[in-house]
């Protein structure tokens, strides 16, 4: 089996900026193409997918929210994720760049009031 030279990533879904902003509640990110997005802390410890929490929602133990929690430390990963630590121990998660477009895409979908038919 060969292993590919470069991960297979959508180029156009690396962020050209990544800043922490409100003291760690959100997460800002900048693309070359299209508005930036602020993710909450919460939305992203939320949207979690390591293996310790997927286990936790399978189980029905995977809390419903994270109210107080902080991105504490943001580190790339491989040049196509960033791996995030917050406030409340939790430094397990990956978030490939792809995964963070697409949760900035849905929050906006849920800010925008809806469209009159």
């Amino acid at each position: 089996m060969r292993i590919p030279a470069e991960p297979p990533i959508d180029p156009e879904a690396v962020p050209t900026g990544v800043t922490l902003a409100r003291g760690g509640r959100a997460l800002r990110l900048a693309w070359s193409e299209g508005p930036a997005a602020s993710l909450s802390a919460e939305a992203l410890r939320l949207g979690c997918r390591c293996a310790w929490c997927t286990r936790d929602r399978i189980q029905g133990r995977f809390p419903t929210a994270f109210e107080a929690v902080a991105v504490t430390t943001v580190a790339p990963m491989g040049g196509y994720a960033l791996h995030l630590g917050f406030s409340d121990g939790h430094a397990r998660g990956i978030y490939p760049f792809v995964y963070l477009r697409d949760l900035a895409r849905d929050a906006a979908a849920e800010e925008r009031p809806p469209q009159a038919a």
